[in-house]
């Protein structure tokens, strides 16, 4: 008779069978999966670009942006304190030598020019009254001087007329000595009067000489108020575009505020702006490419600005063809700084199968079989990628991405 299977035995036996299956669906999907690595998967030829590799020069490059800006740029500022009148010419406009731009109200200063004639009007005529005074003090201290001289005159004639007196026993000794006395003293009031007289000469050549000084000053201070006035009808100076004018009407302007910008058109530079992470990289010389659109242009790094904003570095670009019919004011351009070259090396034109490393899985074209390689890359720029080995010139590669290939060894190519 039969005996009973237990409860343990049966669940065992479910757990082993279970556990069979389990293993062999492992292995299926690893078959599957390693199958799917070696057998040929296809694509079609409209789904995919293709690059060939060449023989050729490459250049390193960092990545920055910039702004076309003209080459020279002439900023006209208010000559006195006023407020503007009138704008007679908008940002855009041509101007030639000479034309009128912009009118400032001229009256405050107008006044004042004529206020400063009439003081220096006045200070001509102090220092023509002041010459007057001078001279009659002068005139005064030299007649002086001459009645001293006349004093000494008759003293002396004085003095001998005493001595012969004594001499002949009619005078005496003291009325001498009177006479000798009252000569030092007319003497002596002469040299002090002459010296006087001296010292007033150089006081009044100081005195006129400083009031000439300041009439002279006051007079350059009123031509250069003049001057200014001259300029504060607001010409062109050059020609070119006007890139920016101030058109508040009414507004009150100070002396030495920008007014009105003009470019001259005939040549331009670029702006450039790069991450000060690449600051160490940037250097004056370095050869510059500027892409606008389909075109690049050359040309290279002239001047780094020192101050760092918003971790951002500046910097000028002298462009080679500062005339290229493309270049427009303020036109936003891609700039690629080149930080090394090679020549004669292997290299491709770049695209959506490079990912930036060093080490890349490209896909060979040949006979209508995609085959994956690993290849060594080396320097890139936005137009080409060097390859350093597993390839040759003449090597037709997939330029488009092929991630989701990345398990093939093969794929076969169907028309």
């Amino acid at each position: 008779m039969d005996s009973a299977i237990s409860e343990q035995v049966i669940t065992r036996q479910k757990r082993k069978r279970g556990l069979i299956i389990a293993t062999i669906l492992v292995l299926l999907l690893l078959a599957a999966w390693f199958f799917r690595s070696l057998v040929k998967t296809s694509i079609d030829r409209s789904a995919f670009t293709t690059a060939v590799v060449e023989m050729g020069s490459i250049e390193n490059t960092l990545n920055a942006s910039g702004e076309v800006i003209p080459e020279f740029e002439q900023v006209i500022t208010s000559p006195i304190n006023a407020a503007i009148q009138n704008v007679l010419l908008d940002a855009g406009s041509k101007v030639k030598p000479g034309q009128s731009i912009l009118a400032l109200d001229k009256a405050v200063a107008q006044l004042e020019l004529e206020k400063g004639k009439f003081q220096l009007e006045l200070k001509k005529n102090n220092i023509q009254k002041l010459q007057l005074e001078l001279n009659k003090s002068f005139y005064d201290l030299k007649a002086n001087d001459s009645i001293k001289q006349l004093r000494i005159n008759s003293l002396e004639a004085s003095l001998a007329d005493a001595r012969r007196l004594f001499k002949a026993g009619g005078g005496t000794r003291e009325s001498i000595e009177q006479v000798q006395l009252n000569l030092q003293v007319a003497q002596l009031e002469k040299k002090q009067l002459e010296n006087e007289i001296k010292s007033k000469q150089q006081t009044m050549r100081m005195e006129i000489r400083e009031s000439e000084l300041g009439s002279q000053i006051q007079e350059k201070d009123l031509g250069e108020l003049q001057r200014k006035l001259s300029l504060a009808d607001i010409k062109a100076s050059r020609e070119g575009v006007i890139t920016w004018v101030n058109k508040n009407i009414g507004s009150a302007i100070k002396e030495g505020e920008s007014l009105v910008r003009i470019a001259d058109l005939a040549g331009y530079k670029v702006s450039g702006s790069i991450a000060d992470s690449y600051s160490e990289q940037l250097r004056v010389g370095m050869p510059a490419i500027i892409r606008i659109n389909e075109t690049q242009l050359r040309g290279e790094v002239v001047n780094i600005h020192p101050s760092v904003q918003n971790n951002i570095v500046s910097f000028d670009i002298k462009l080679d063809e500062q005339g290229n019919k493309l270049l427009r004011p303020n036109l936003k351009v891609d700039v690629f700084l080149v930080t090394a070259a090679k020549a004669k090396v292997m290299r491709i034109n770049n695209g959506p199968a490079f990912k930036g490393g060093d080490v890349q899985d490209l896909f060979i074209v040949r006979d209508g079989i995609a085959e994956r390689r690993t290849v060594h890359t080396g320097m890139s720029n936005f137009d080409f990628v060097e390859l350093k080995d597993n390839v040759k010139p003449g090597d037709v590669v997939i330029a488009t991405d092929m991630s989701e290939y990345k398990n093939a060894k093969m794929i076969t190519i169907k028309n």
